[in-house]
């Protein structure tokens, strides 16, 4: 029986610190065999923020102790990993470059192949992990950095049919957060306000709402927010205004999905729609409620990952390596890191105020 490869996943793009082991069983469905996250909530709380050079200097400290914590869960040797696979981008580079440097130094000294990673196409490919999902499908990734519609065609095959103008979806969340008094990280706690409040108290702008396709912006919203935060006097008005903003959002993505479920059946001709969340702010419930509900109404079939796959791993990213794996799509050790990396390389450029849409 031919052996079956075994990836090593390392994530260290933000603020966690990941290691996981993958393979497959007989069906090349893929096996989780461990995935541990350090978090560094602890580190950046008081900050209200992550600070990059903190959040270096833990990835330096945790990086070889949650790899061997890794493998030992597994219950593998070393040796029989078939291939490291790294995030390389996007992120913070000097985040990156911890992980990238650790990674290569153990595919050289282990005599394996090395796989640079793009971290947004680990996001991508994380309902793998859980469901038996096939190309082509649509991918709506909503994250703290991102927030883009994606036509997905294959590994490395990514057409951008829409993206956030300004601010990425979970990165108003925090904002949002923030203002309410909510201690990092606070953006999955407005959720849990939300439940607390009254969804129609406040009236909040929904900026591009009835024009350009499919693309989005959420600075508006963000600043009405802000006004808004500073005449709040009780916890119920904090509790109205999480409520407001979440419903808020929840508008935003029901249009433009919509608009975007569209666009991607006029470029795939295959009559069996998928439709893919991923990122962090996946794991928001009332969105995921409302986007299964989406896709009910428009005939399109909802993946979701797990929740515990839904934020920053090195499962998503081994998910990745796998694939390469087997393409012999191995990367050279001089692979630099990439703060920036899109999915769609040919995409145009949008992010920064004054676009014309």
């Amino acid at each position: 029986m031919k052996k079956k490869p075994i990836i090593l996943g390392i994530e260290s793009s933000c603020d966690e610190t990941a290691a996981s082991i993958i393979t497959e069983n007989e069906q090349g469905k893929p096996i989780i065999l461990s995935s541990i996250v350090s978090s560094q909530e602890d580190i950046h709380k008081e900050f209200g923020g992550v600070v990059p050079e903190l959040a270096a200097r833990s990835h330096i400290e945790k990086i070889d102790l949650i790899t061997k914590k890794a493998i030992d869960k597994s219950g593998i040797k070393m040796d029989t990993i078939d291939a490291i696979a790294c995030t390389a981008g996007p992120g913070l580079i000097v985040c990156l470059s911890v992980g990238l440097s650790f990674g290569k130094t153990m595919a050289s000294s282990l005599g394996k192949p090395f796989i640079a990673v793009n971290h947004l196409e680990g996001h991508a490919l994380s309902p793998k992990l859980n469901s038996n999902l096939n190309y082509p499908y649509l991918l709506l990734l909503i994250s703290g950095g991102h927030t883009q519609f994606l036509s997905v065609k294959k590994l490395g095959g990514y057409k951008r049919l829409g993206t956030t103008i300004d601010d990425a979806v979970g990165e108003a969340f925090d904002k949002t957060a923030k203002l309410l008094g909510i201690k990092f990280p606070g953006g999955p706690q407005i959720e849990i306000y939300a439940k607390k409040g009254d969804p129609n108290k406040y009236n909040l702008p929904k900026p591009i709402f009835h024009k350009g396709g499919c693309n989005l912006s959420f600075a508006g919203l963000k600043t009405a927010v802000l006004k808004i935060s500073k005449q709040i006097k009780t916890e119920q008005e904090k509790y109205d205004l999480a409520a407001s903003f979440q419903k808020t959002v929840e508008e935003i993505l029901y249009k433009k999905t919509k608009i975007a479920f569209q666009e991607f059946k006029n470029i795939n001709d295959d009559d069996k729609n998928k439709f893919v969340v991923a990122g962090g702010v996946a794991a928001n419930k009332k969105i995921r409620n409302m986007l299964e509900n989406l896709c009910k109404e428009e005939k399109f079939e909802a993946i979701f990952p797990p929740i515990n796959l839904c934020g920053d791993n090195a499962a998503m990213i081994a998910m990745v390596g796998l694939e390469k794996f087997k393409l012999k799509q191995f990367s050279e050790l001089d692979h630099p890191a990439k703060p920036r990396w899109p999915l769609d390389e040919d995409a145009l450029f949008l992010k920064g105020a004054g676009i014309r849409l």
